[in-house]
């Protein structure tokens, strides 16, 4: 997993509430078993209309309840191979969020009103760091502070998924294993008959 520090740039507007996890990724592309490839299905149904286009930058802002559905890994997955790497929404559904925060994805909870300021100024700078999302409209410079777990900023942080941080205890996992290391003959199964 990347981390995450400081990410600047255009934001892709997606200013639609209850995009559940069905609209993100529908069903019929759930059948992969690597985590790469569904950036291509992302909001598949919405990119077949005419017209329709979602650039493919690095800050999504859209609105209310993003996420709701299904409580599939496979959407985060399919916006991260899109190329996000923050999600800027006035709400986020529960599993939604903690599957993003799993899978390198920042998910930033700002009101509806920042997030449609943000969508109007076309690009802002997330700093992850600080806990603050800026941007820049007519009137200034605008800052806005969002929250989140202490240990889930240390892990986007440092881009340490669940296996990098088992992994990050080696040395303990091998006293464990050390201490608990049987002497003696090893007993088999007898066979049965």
């Amino acid at each position: 997993m990347q981390p995450i520090e400081t990410i600047t740039g255009p934001v892709s507007a997606l200013m639609r509430d209850n995009i559940d996890t069905d609209q993100i990724i529908p069903k019929q592309f759930l059948k992969r078993v690597e985590r790469t490839g569904f950036g291509q299905f992302l909001f598949y149904d919405w990119a077949k209309e005419a017209g329709w286009d979602l650039p493919a930058n690095q800050i999504l802002v859209t609105g209310h309840n993003f996420g709701c559905g299904s409580s599939r890994e496979h959407a985060p997955w399919a916006l991260e191979d899109y190329g996000f790497r923050v999600i800027i929404a006035s709400s986020f559904a529960d599993i939604f969020r903690s599957n993003c925060t799993k899978n390198g994805v920042l998910p930033v909870q700002l009101t509806a009103e920042e997030c449609r300021a943000i969508a109007e100024a076309g690009q802002c700078q997330v700093d992850l760091a600080a806990q603050e999302v800026r941007w820049e409209a007519s009137d200034g410079v605008h800052t806005a502070s969002f929250t989140i777990d202490p240990e889930i900023k240390h892990r986007l942080l440092e881009g340490l998924d669940d296996i990098a941080l088992t992994l990050k205890q080696g040395d303990a996992i091998d006293a464990y294993e050390r201490d608990r290391e049987r002497s003696g003959p090893v007993t088999t199964a007898l066979p049965v008959g």
